[in-house]
């Protein structure tokens, strides 16, 4: 997952809500840290935002493959 995936990935599930979420919200998954300060930190978007999904009872079924774009077609 690219940041740039991450950052569809909230906004897909959390709407306007999602930037407070992710600059609030600590996570105990990534070191008592923000969504904002792990990344800052260096820790993979996938990560964080499984972390994100895991904390705030995202069913599993919407956590992967979040953020991305349909394949162009042709």
């Amino acid at each position: 997952m690219r940041r740039s995936e991450f950052d569809r990935a909230v906004s897909d599930e959390f709407g306007p809500r999602g930037g407070a979420l992710i600059a609030d919200l600590v996570l105990s998954a990534l070191g008592d840290r923000t969504a904002v300060e792990a990344l800052a930190a260096g820790v993979p978007p996938r990560e964080v935002w499984l972390a994100l999904c895991a904390e705030t009872d995202v069913p599993p079924e919407r956590r992967y493959g979040a953020g991305r774009l349909e394949p162009k077609r042709r």
